[in-house]
């Protein structure tokens, strides 16, 4: 009965008889909500203005500068040395921002869940991460680019801003997930607060908390490469934002982008092998 309910609802109208209809309220809006999309993409491609538009040709050098881009990548305006050197600060970048990140947030995040601190204090840290989250990283990098100046340094701080709200609203969740009855055991024996959280809640969430940790290193990597350009933290970003919008280098233009999945990958394969050594028991689960 309760299933049905979820997927029906009924109705009775005043003269005694009853109606009932598929779906809920929530999917009716959300099926209304996307049709209204529809509707309004239509109509957007109908009254958009297609004069000097030549849709044989802007296909035909498209495919063209995708194949030189692709097919055809190189190195003009710097060497193997300087690419691996702004690669390797790039990655520089998004260390520092996430090390520091999740030092910080390690310690917000236990201030910020239900299970182990009161409500007043977990409401005020999760709203005022909630507010850092809702600003895009870019703010944050040109915010702090005032005080600091286009650099480096304005990168590090507005990516740590953000990766501390990020990881905060993910390890607080990782702690709330402990057993509860291992947390009211150790108080039923006196353990402190903190005792309760070096022997019980971290030991147990550390696979999450070490996932989480590596997904956003991997999210920074790539805000890194954007904020080369944005914030002028220099990097393969910023090669990449001069190859592509100052000389127009499409051969360069690949050859970063191949460089820039290739670190991505790297980065996947050593965060999953680290997980394997480190809790092989959870990789087989």
């Amino acid at each position: 009965m309760e299933a049905a309910s979820q997927s029906t609802y009924i109705k009775r109208k005043r003269d005694g008889r009853i109606r009932i209809k598929s779906g809920n309220k929530a999917e009716r809006v959300m099926q209304g909500t996307i049709l209204s999309f529809i509707i309004l993409t239509a109509i957007a491609f109908i009254i958009f203005d297609y004069s000097g538009l030549h849709l044989i040709s802007a296909v035909q050098e498209t495919m063209y500068n995708l194949y030189v881009m692709f097919l055809q990548p190189g190195l003009s305006h710097f060497g193997w040395g300087e690419a691996l050197f702004q690669v390797s600060m790039t990655l520089g970048l998004a260390v520092l921002s996430t090390v520091f990140g999740a030092v910080i947030a390690l310690f917000l995040a236990l201030m910020a869940a239900t299970n182990l601190s009161n409500k007043g204090l977990t409401k005020t840290v999760r709203i005022i991460v909630a507010f850092i989250r809702a600003v895009p990283t870019v703010l944050w990098v040109l915010i702090f680019a005032i005080a600091a100046g286009l650099g480096s340094e304005a990168a590090v701080l507005g990516m740590l801003f953000h990766s501390v709200a990020y990881l905060v609203k993910a390890f607080s969740e990782a702690f709330e997930e402990v057993d509860p009855g291992i947390i009211e055991a150790l108080r039923a024996t006196g353990s402190s607060w903190w005792h309760i959280v070096t022997h019980a809640v971290i030991p147990s969430t550390f696979t999450y908390l070490l996932s989480w940790t590596f997904l956003r290193f991997e999210i920074n990597f790539t805000v890194a490469v954007a904020m080369g350009a944005a914030a002028g933290a220099g990097g393969i970003g910023f090669e990449l934002f001069m190859a592509s919008g100052f000389y127009f280098d499409l051969r360069e233009v690949g050859f970063i982008t191949y460089a820039i999945l290739v670190v991505a990958i790297l980065l996947e394969i050593i965060s999953t092998q680290l997980k394997n050594r480190l809790f092989p028991a959870a990789a087989t689960q």
